[in-house]
């Protein structure tokens, strides 16, 4: 089953000097099972995105992978070229923000699962709006940073259903929640120990 893909041959754009191949997603066309949305929130200068769907694609997953525009310049300036130019930058910002909002709010309202993505070079202030605004749809959300993140990220993390180190574990968390799989081995190796062995099984009476 054809689940969710980057095309290898799709054009490519020059965001700084980072060449992002042009995000594309495709879902299988069986009616017979669920088809999952999943809209990948956050940062736009790696392949992290790219690392998700090759993962989704290798599981044979039913997901729809979605995004915001992810050129950098285009997001800046979509309002000003398409509605003119401002004075002030305040403006110029306003008429971008609230074009790219018409994605964003579309793409979220229709998403099963809302994964937000944080890295280390930018501070990802519309990330961190977008979780929250997911997280106030009822929607679940699986946030994705290093963990030297995790105390400035303490808030958004506390609304999130699952909280990832890696864009592997994101693909390991879609697989077990839509397929019930586990990956092969566990995260801490010879050193996981399975509840039933570390606090005894079931619920013991106080």
């Amino acid at each position: 089953m054809l689940s969710a893909r980057i095309l290898s041959n799709a054009p490519t754009k020059l965001i700084g000097n980072i060449a992002r191949a042009d995000f594309r997603s495709m879902s299988s066309n069986s009616n017979s099972v669920k088809q999952w949305k999943v809209y990948l929130s956050g940062e736009i200068h790696s392949n992290w995105r790219d690392d998700i769907a090759s993962g989704i694609n290798s599981h044979s997953l039913p997901v729809s992978l979605t995004s915001p525009n992810l050129s950098h310049e285009d997001s800046d300036d979509c309002g000003a070229f398409i509605l003119g130019m401002e004075e002030s930058r305040p403006n110029w910002d306003r008429l971008g923000g609230t074009m790219n909002a018409i994605r964003t709010r579309t793409l979220i309202n229709e998403a099963d699962i809302v994964v937000v993505r944080f890295g280390e070079k930018y501070r990802q202030w519309n990330a961190a709006f977008d979780a929250g605004y997911a997280s106030a749809l009822g929607k679940s959300v699986i946030t994705c940073h290093p963990p030297n993140l995790s105390h400035m990220l303490k808030e958004v993390n506390a609304a999130a259903s699952a909280v990832c180190e890696t864009p592997e574990q994101v693909v390991q968390t879609l697989v077990y929640v839509i397929d019930g799989k586990l990956p092969d081995a566990p995260k801490d190796g010879e050193d996981y120990v399975p509840i039933a062995d570390r606090l005894g099984k079931g619920n013991p009476q106080p």
